[in-house]
């Protein structure tokens, strides 16, 4: 069986990690099965979101240990010196899509453990619905394995440095309310039913026009580089083309559709 599938649900793919024999964790082969995965989904011009998976009640564990201590055995690396060009958006990370930099969404469903590597995937995705009984944590603090698929990065992006260096730091497991509390998380949602509540999001997205939604999308993650004025005029430049968009929404509105907020 293979350690990642995709089933394709209309404009909405579902991405599933399957290795329950050690808790999703990722060891080389899986990382560039799911690599291809999410190349597959950004090149798929049908395709709109995509929901990323962890089958058997886990996200993912991380990076396989055992694996790293067959390749330390045997004298290998196993590929995981993956230096990559800062400009590159598809680039392949230790953990598979962690480089990657998509023109559309991914919503992690987190079930179970979310923890070392698993964490990064999960904080690679826009966002997070988290089942009540999930967790997440730097769990790799205690074996010396660093944070090497953008969790330095993300995580003080996400939710400030002070959250972020208390969690990297310590390595402490974070449940889904204090999740929920510091913004890791999105959505709780019970046991069980963080798949089904990522996927309707993920449908709800996708009934968005797309091209306004990406643009937006692009501006808010372009932001992080740049000055603030140099930042507007990003968000304009990106804006601007989708003008035309508005104004055929505002006929719709205005013939009705989706008056008092309703979606």
């Amino acid at each position: 069986m293979s350690a990642v599938t995709t089933d394709k649900q209309g404009e909405v793919w579902v991405v599933t990690l399957d290795r329950p024999e050690v808790r999703n964790a990722v060891d080389s082969p899986t990382a560039q099965a799911l690599h291809a995965a999410f190349l597959a989904f950004e090149d798929d011009p049908d395709a709109r979101v995509a929901v990323f998976h962890g089958a058997h009640g886990h996200f993912c564990a991380g990076w396989d240990l055992q694996y790293g201590a067959r390749l330390a055995a045997s004298g290998q690396t196993g590929g995981l010196d993956l230096d990559f060009a800062s400009d590159d958006p598809r680039a392949l990370g230790p953990m598979g899509p962690s480089r990657l930099r998509l023109s559309k969404p991914v919503i992690a469903a987190v079930s179970g453990a979310a923890v070392a590597g698993g964490m990064e995937l999960a904080l690679w995705c826009d966002m997070r619905v988290m089942e009540d009984d999930a967790y997440f944590g730097v769990y790799c603090r205690r074996f010396g394995v660093p944070l090497i698929d953008g969790g330095t990065v993300r995580l003080p992006r996400l939710i400030g440095m002070g959250h972020a260096m208390d969690l990297i730091l310590t390595g402490r497991k974070v449940e889904a309310p204090e999740a929920l509390q510091m913004g890791l998380a999105n959505r709780v949602v019970p046991r069980g039913q963080a798949r089904d509540a990522a996927i309707a999001l993920a449908r709800q997205l996708a009934a968005f026009p797309q091209a306004t939604m990406r643009a937006d999308r692009e501006s808010a993650l372009a932001q992080w580089d740049l000055p603030p004025g140099e930042a507007l005029q990003q968000e304009w430049q990106r804006g601007k083309a989708r003008i035309p968009d508005a104004l055929a929404g505002a006929q719709r509105f205005a013939a009705g559709q989706g008056r008092h907020g309703e979606f």
